[in-house]
């Protein structure tokens, strides 16, 4: 028994309208949106056999992953072209979508990212007014420990091996036994634990601002260098703190990488400044209190070598690599590393050792695969520069960090929907599963992206198990969300995993709540 996809494409209307650099945030090329809807493409007839694909993006001879440089920058040359669907008769446009539901709107806006975020300040702040109020002895008598073990345990939540360890743990401890609710739960604290990260660096950096007040109000028996070294460490830390607000982050991503990375660092120095001095003068008796021992043994101290080493751990990883590009067109980069790489990673890269670095998806065909590719959306000066001046060696941090695509282990069976340069996030989880089926919705797909995402499209993804959707080809975008279902029930999938940007994004996450689909989708929170 065969199975049909019949839905509606959409008006222009609907289209995704904003953009990011990001890896887990798609591109989607608008162009063509206006064109009248198309009828439905699928046949009507059934017949015997398995789920129908549309027509792959291109046809052409595919060619190995171990051929040489010169092929590779040959390739993006290669005459590819798009099977050219017949004329379809135009049909009226479909019913006005129904408006989500106010619930569902609000649980994904209170997504767990924000819970988490919630309990951890408001935990906090609980803890600050006991403190005031003459509560809670301990928090009074071991402040500098309030202080950093929150900046401790937020640097936890953002260190990349950490990170990697704690998606290992879930996923082998949960795949083959645990319920399907479980896991999921377990996905979405892996996808939002971004907010432990930022209540805990904001509840900290509140620790230490009461820490500054409590030492100004008995500033007659402090020494001046206890209450100076701790002033600058307010200033570094709350600069940190305000450089990584999500409209500075998604607007003015190099002032955020420069002052979150070099305020943060200046913040740690001035910590360590901070925390010796403080232990070096005893408050209560007013006396010198400097030596080794009584160091040594203060909690303190160890909170501030242990902020180190995990800030420390990702540069001391970081290589200047070969790097081959292809640039099949003028939207968008294709980068060639050497050595295969676990499905559902992402790699840092940049021109400067220590300057801006900008995350993208790897794609690969497994840990044994001679390469991996970053498929780079042109959109800001980073990656405008990657065309403009295609670099032969670049910046990569070698230990990658793992993102939602890598919890697709958890499940048994899943979708992987993407548009645009989202397929550099989304693609690897798909090469590398049988369990997983693509759809991905873009613009001149074989134009824009080249024939060495075609080519790895082609070489791992059975025709069975794909939905190409070039919206020029088609006159437009599809139903997503009918397709979306469609697929779910005939392809038997658990979750959804969803790679859009924010407009894309929200359309999908709200219309899989309202089907009941499990659904993740990109994050701007974090």
């Amino acid at each position: 028994m065969s199975f049909r996809f019949p839905y509606h494409e959409t008006p222009s209307e609907g289209s995704f309208n904003r953009e990011f650099n990001d890896a887990e945030k798609g591109q989607h090329d608008n162009s063509g949106m206006a064109l009248a809807p198309l009828s439905k493409i699928y046949p009507s007839d059934k017949a015997d056999g398995h789920l129908t694909a549309f027509p792959p993006v291109h046809e052409g001879n595919m060619w190995s992953a171990t051929q040489s440089t010169s092929s590779f920058h040959n390739s993006c040359k290669s005459n590819s072209s798009l099977p050219i669907l017949p004329k379809q008769k135009i049909t009226p446009p479909p019913p006005k979508k129904q408006e989500p539901r106010k619930s569902t709107l609000f649980v994904l806006w209170f997504n767990t990212y924000k819970r988490l975020f919630t309990f951890v300040v408001t935990l906090n702040l609980v803890g600050i007014i006991l403190t005031s109020v003459g509560q809670f002895q301990y928090a009074q008598d071991h402040l500098g420990s309030m202080v950093l073990g929150n900046l401790l345990f937020a640097i936890l939540m953002r260190n990349e091996l950490f990170f990697r360890i704690l998606y290992m743990t879930f996923i082998y401890g949960l795949r083959s036994w645990a319920p399907l609710r479980m896991k999921l739960m377990a996905a979405s604290f892996l996808q939002h634990v971004g907010g432990v990260h930022s209540g805990c660096a904001l509840s900290g950096t509140a620790w230490l601002v009461y820490y500054i007040v409590q030492i100004l109000s008995h500033r007659s028996i402090r020494e001046p260098a206890v209450l100076i070294s701790g002033i600058v460490t307010v200033v570094f830390i709350i600069t940190s703190v305000l450089s990584a607000l999500p409209w500075v982050r998604n607007n003015h991503h190099n002032i955020f990488e420069r002052y979150h990375r070099f305020a943060g660092w200046l913040g740690l120095a001035a910590t360590w400044a901070f925390v010796v001095l403080s232990n070096s003068y005893d408050a209560t008796s007013g006396k010198d209190n400097s030596n080794a021992q009584s160091l040594i043994t203060t909690e303190n101290i160890w909170f501030t070598i242990f902020m180190t080493i995990l800030i420390a751990l990702p540069w001391v990883t970081i290589r200047q690599v070969p790097v081959e590009v292809e640039i099949p067109s003028s939207k968008v980069a294709v980068l060639r590393f050497n050595r295969g790489m676990q499905q559902g990673l992402l790699g840092r890269i940049g021109r400067s050792a220590l300057m801006e670095y900008h995350a993208f998806g790897i794609i690969s065909e497994g840990r044994h695969s001679p390469y991996h590719y970053m498929v780079c959306g042109v959109q800001g000066d980073f990656t405008k520069s990657l065309v403009a001046d295609p670099p032969t060696k670049i910046w990569t941090r070698e230990l990658k960090f793992a993102g939602i695509g890598h919890a697709s282990a958890m499940f048994k069976r899943g979708i992987r929907v993407c548009t645009g340069t989202g397929i550099g996030a989304a693609l690897s989880t798909c090469i590398q599963s049988k369990n997983w089926f693509l759809i991905w919705i873009g613009s001149d797909q074989i134009n824009t992206f080249g024939s060495t995402i075609s080519r790895l499209i082609h070489d791992n993804i059975e025709p069975d198990r794909m939905i190409l959707w070039d919206t020029k080809e088609r006159g437009g975008r599809p139903d997503t969300m009918q397709l979306l279902k469609d697929t779910w029930n005939n392809f038997g999938a658990e979750v959804i995993f969803i790679t859009s940007n924010m407009k894309g994004n929200d359309e999908m996450m709200q219309g899989c709540r309202e089907e009941g689909m499990h659904a993740f989708g990109t994050l701007w929170d974090f």
